[in-house]
C-alpha cells in the first residue's frame, strides 16, 4: 500500500471535480477522499502504487468538460485505514466554491433531449455539471442553488436524488431541473399577449414566415430571423437602427455554411466547444444578402443552448437520437443582440416588450431570470483551436486569467469604448464581460453593476483603483469617484501603456520589451492623441521610442468617421494639398474638398495623430472604397477584406527609413493614383507590416530585446499581424499577442490593473 496526497489547483471547483475524483478512485481501487478547500482541491488516496500513478497519470487527461488543471502537486501522505473513497466536506481556509461561465450544451444532454422515453424529452432547461448557466444565473456566492436565480424551483424527487448522487453527471448541479420542478417556456405577441400551442413550434413557424422574434438566451435576449430571407434582414437592420454593422449567424452544424463561410479543423474545434463563441470565418464563394456586407469574414455560431437546438430539432421533425445533428440542414438564423442601438442588452421579460417594442414581431420568453447581461463572445480561431478574441463575454467570463505574481487586490475601470473591468485578486485576473460604448446613461448604469456584481462573486474588496488618463471619461469619473468614497488610491495609466501592460500580463512577462501600439486615438503621456507607438515597457515605466508619422485630424472626432477627410488629410502629408479639392470632387463627389483644403492648408481644427487606425482610414478613402462609416472600424475592416481577397503583394521599399522610422508618404501617394482598389489594399497591408517590422528589428537590436508585444485595435486586422508575425519570425524576434483578452480596448482594463500594482 502507498499514501499519496495530491493539491489540485485550476478550475477545479463547480465543475463536477470532485464526482470525477470519486468515479476514477473507485475505478483504480482506492481508497481515501476528495474534499473542497481554499486552494482548489484537496485529495488523499491509498492504494497501490500502480494504481496511484494512474490517478495521477490520468487526472488532468481525462477532466470533466469545464474543469482546467493549472498545478498538480504529490506528496507522501500518512497511512489511514479507510475502506472506501468518498466526497467529504470542505477543507480548512476559506472556501468559496468559484462561479464558472456559461456553457454550451455537452452531448449527454443533446443525448436527454433527443430521448423521447426519458425525463427531459424537449425540454429547454436541461442542464447538468458540464454544461448550462452559472456565471448568468448567480447573485453572489457561495455558488449554490439558493444564490441562484434557480432558488425559487425546488427540486423534484427525481432530481433530487440525481443532484445527491456522485455516480451522477448532475452531482450538485445547482441549475438542474425538469419539466416538473423547472422553468417553462412561453411565446408572446408582439402586444405581449400569449400565443397558443407549442412555444418552440410556432416560433419556428414564425421565423420561417418572415418574423423577427426576441429570445431569452443565457445572457441575455436575441433578435432573431430566417437569415436567407432578405427582406427580413434589411427589416431588421432598419428596426434596430443598425446600417450595415455585420449580423452573426446560426446553423446547425458546420455543413450547414458550406459555400458562404471556410470553417477548418481550429475554427470547428472552437465552434465546437464549452465557449461555444461567434467564430469569425473567412466567407466563401456564396454570400448571404445583407449580413457582412463588404466584409472578408462573416460570423459564425452553433445552438448554444437547449432552447436553440429545439428549433432545428422541431424543423428537422422531432428526431429520436443523436444522428441528425451530423445531417445536412440548410435553416440558418441571424442572432444578433437584442438592444436598441448604443443601449445595454435587454434580459428582462418585461424590459424586453418595453425596449424592443417595433423591433421584434415575437417574444420567446421563460421564467428564469437572467441575473447579470452578457453578450457572446467573439473570436478568430487559432492554430490548437484556441480563441483570438475580438469581444470577451459568455462562456469565458469569470474564468481567471493566471498572473505570474500575487499582489494587492485592484479594481481597474476601463476605457470608453468596448468596455470591460477587471479585478485582479492573488495570482489571478478577472476580466468582466463586454460591457460596450459608454455613451449613455444606461451604457454607464451597466459598468456600475457590472463592478458590483463582480466584486460579489469574487467576495473582495479593491485595495487599488486604476484607470484611463482621459480625465473626462465615463470610466474614469466613476474609478475617481469610486475611489474616493473609500479613501483609497487611484491611478490614472496611459491608454497605449495600458495595451501593451495587457500583452505583458497575460504572458506572464516581468522583463522589459518593445510594445507596439497599434490603435485608433488614444491620450498620450504629453497630452496628444497617439495610436501608433514604439514603446520601451519596463512595468510601470514607459518610454515613447518613436511614433508613427503624423496626420491631421480635420474636423476633430468627425474625421475618425469619414475617410473622406482623412484621405484628404493624407494627400496633404505627401505634399499634394493642392490636389485634395479636384481628388474628393472625383473620388468623394457631394463633399467639400475645396473646404477641406483650406482647413488643411490654415490648419484649422486639425489636431495631429499618429493612430495607425486613421491611417487605415486614410488609406480607404484615397482609395474611394469608402466617404462614411457607420459604425467603428469599418473602413479599415472592409480594406482587411479586399487584402485578404486578393492576396499578397510585395512592399514598397521606402517605407522604412533608418534613423528615422516609418514613413509612408510615397505608399499614400500610389494610393490616390490607384484605380485597381484589391491590389492597393493588399499593397498597404504588406508595406505597413513591413515597415513596423523593421521598426521593431532596428530597436530590438539597439536596446537588446528579443519580445516585442503587439496590441491596440489595429491587432485584430489578420492581414497585418500574419504579415508582422512572419516579418519579426525572420528576424529572430518573439511577438507576443493577446490570446486570453482582446488586445483592443476590450483588454485594455487588465493593462490597467497589471500597472497599478507595479507603481
Amino acid at each position: 500500500m502507498k499514501h499519496r496526497r495530491l493539491r489540485v489547483r485550476g478550475l477545479v471547483q463547480g465543475v463536477g471535480f470532485r464526482p470525477y475524483v470519486w468515479r476514477l478512485a473507485h475505478e483504480l481501487g482506492l481508497t481515501g477522499w476528495v474534499r473542497n478547500d481554499g486552494e482548489g482541491v484537496d485529495i488523499e488516496a491509498h492504494g497501490s502504487e500502480a494504481a496511484l500513478a494512474a490517478l495521477i497519470d490520468r487526472l488532468p487527461r481525462e477532466l470533466p468538460r469545464l474543469a482546467r488543471i493549472d498545478s498538480l502537486e504529490s506528496i507522501p501522505a500518512s497511512p489511514a485505514k479507510l475502506s472506501d473513497f468518498s466526497i467529504i466536506d470542505s477543507g480548512s481556509g476559506p472556501v468559496a466554491t468559484a462561479i464558472g461561465p456559461d456553457a454550451a450544451l455537452c452531448p449527454e444532454c443533446i443525448a436527454d433531449i433527443c430521448n423521447p422515453h426519458g425525463r427531459r424529452w424537449r425540454y429547454a432547461f436541461t442542464t447538468c455539471t458540464h454544461c448550462g448557466p452559472r456565471y448568468t444565473v448567480s447573485r453572489s456566492i457561495p455558488y449554490d442553488r439558493a444564490s441562484t436565480s434557480l432558488a425559487g424551483f425546488p427540486l423534484c424527487p427525481p432530481c433530487h436524488g440525481e443532484y445527491t448522487d456522485p455516480a451522477d453527471r448532475r452531482f450538485h448541479a445547482e441549475t438542474t431541473c425538469c419539466p416538473e420542478c423547472g422553468p417553462h417556456l412561453s411565446l408572446l405577441d408582439a402586444d405581449g399577449q400569449p400565443v397558443a400551442g407549442d412555444p418552440v413550434a410556432e416560433t419556428l413557424h414564425r421565423l420561417l414566415a418572415g418574423e423577427i422574434v426576441a429570445l431569452k438566451g443565457l445572457g441575455g435576449f436575441h433578435l432573431a430571423c430566417d437569415a436567407w430571407n432578405a427582406g427580413t434582414v434589411s427589416r431588421l437592420r432598419e428596426r434596430k437602427a443598425r446600417e450595415e454593422k455585420p449580423f452573426a449567424v446560426m446553423g446547425l452544424n458546420a455543413a450547414a455554411f458550406t459555400g458562404l463561410a471556410e470553417i477548418d479543423g481550429d475554427a470547428l474545434a472552437l465552434l465546437q466547444s464549452a465557449a461555444a463563441p461567434i467564430v469569425l470565418c473567412r466567407k466563401g464563394s456564396t454570400d448571404l444578402p445583407d449580413i457582412a456586407p463588404g466584409l472578408g469574414w462573416i460570423g459564425t455560431m452553433l445552438p448554444t443552448t437547449p432552447l436553440h437546438l429545439l428549433l432545428w430539432h422541431e424543423a428537422a421533425g422531432r428526431p429520436a437520437g443523436s444522428d441528425w445533428l451530423n445531417a445536412p440542414h440548410d435553416m440558418l438564423l441571424v442572432m444578433t443582440s437584442a438592444n436598441p442601438q448604443g443601449e445595454p442588452l435587454v434580459i428582462d421579460n418585461d424590459e424586453a416588450l418595453e425596449r424592443l417594442s417595433g423591433i421584434a414581431d415575437a417574444f420567446l420568453v421563460h421564467d428564469r431570470d437572467i441575473v447579470v447581461r452578457c453578450d457572446d463572445s467573439v473570436a478568430f480561431a487559432t492554430p490548437g483551436g484556441a480563441p483570438a478574441f475580438i469581444r470577451r463575454a459568455r462562456g469565458y467570463t469569470p474564468v481567471p486569467i493566471p498572473l505570474a505574481a500575487d499582489g494587492p487586490t485592484v479594481l481597474a475601470f476601463g476605457a470608453y469604448l468596448k468596455n470591460t473591468v477587471c479585478v485582479m485578486k492573488g495570482r489571478e485576473a478577472f476580466l468582466s464581460q463586454h460591457i460596450g460604448g459608454l455613451e449613455n446613461a444606461a451604457a454607464i448604469g451597466f459598468q456600475e453593476e457590472v463592478v458590483e456584481h463582480l466584486l460579489a462573486i469574487l467576495d473582495v474588496q479593491p485595495e487599488l483603483v486604476a484607470h484611463d488618463l482621459h480625465p473626462d471619461f465615463a470610466s474614469t469619473r466613476l474609478a475617481t469617484a469610486y475611489a474616493a468614497e473609500r479613501g483609497i488610491p487611484a491611478f490614472a495609466v496611459g491608454h497605449h501603456h495600458a495595451h501593451i501592460a495587457a500583452i505583458a500580463a497575460e504572458h506572464g512577462h516581468t522583463e522589459p520589451l518593445l510594445g507596439l501600439a497599434l490603435d485608433g486615438v488614444g491620450l498620450g503621456s504629453d497630452g496628444g492623441l497617439w495610436g501608433g507607438e514604439l514603446l520601451l515597457f519596463d512595468g510601470a515605466d514607459c518610454e515613447r521610442l518613436g511614433h508613427l508619422p503624423e496626420l491631421a485630424l480635420p474636423g476633430g472626432d468627425r474625421a475618425a468617421r469619414e475617410p473622406w477627410r482623412m484621405a484628404g488629410s493624407a494627400l496633404a502629408a505627401c505634399d499634394r494639398g493642392g490636389d485634395v479639392a479636384d481628388f474628393i470632387a472625383r473620388r468623394h463627389p457631394g463633399h467639400d474638398g475645396a473646404r477641406l483644403a483650406q482647413m488643411l492648408a490654415k490648419h484649422l481644427n486639425c489636431p495631429p495623430t499618429s493612430s495607425l487606425g486613421r491611417l487605415f482610414d486614410a488609406a480607404a478613402g484615397l482609395l474611394g472604397l469608402r466617404s462614411v462609416m457607420r459604425y467603428e472600424g469599418q473602413a479599415a475592416m472592409e480594406l482587411e477584406g479586399l487584402a485578404a481577397r486578393h492576396g499578397a503583394a510585395p512592399p514598397l521599399p521606402e517605407a522604412f527609413v533608418p534613423g528615422q522610422g516609418p514613413d509612408f508618404s510615397r505608399l499614400l501617394s500610389l494610393l490616390a493614383d490607384c484605380d485597381d482598389v484589391s491590389y492597393g489594399a493588399a499593397l498597404f497591408h504588406s508595406t505597413v507590416a513591413a515597415a513596423l517590422a523593421d521598426w521593431a528589428r532596428v530597436a530590438a537590436a539597439q536596446l537588446g530585446l528579443a519580445h516585442i508585444a503587439c496590441g491596440g485595435g489595429c491587432a485584430l486586422n489578420r492581414v497585418l499581424m500574419t504579415a508582422l508575425r512572419t516579418h519579426l519570425a525572420k528576424y529572430g524576434l518573439n511577438l507576443l499577442e493577446a490570446r486570453q483578452a482582446p488586445p483592443n480596448d476590450g483588454g485594455i482594463a487588465l493593462g490597467q490593473a497589471w500597472i497599478a500594482r507595479h507603481i
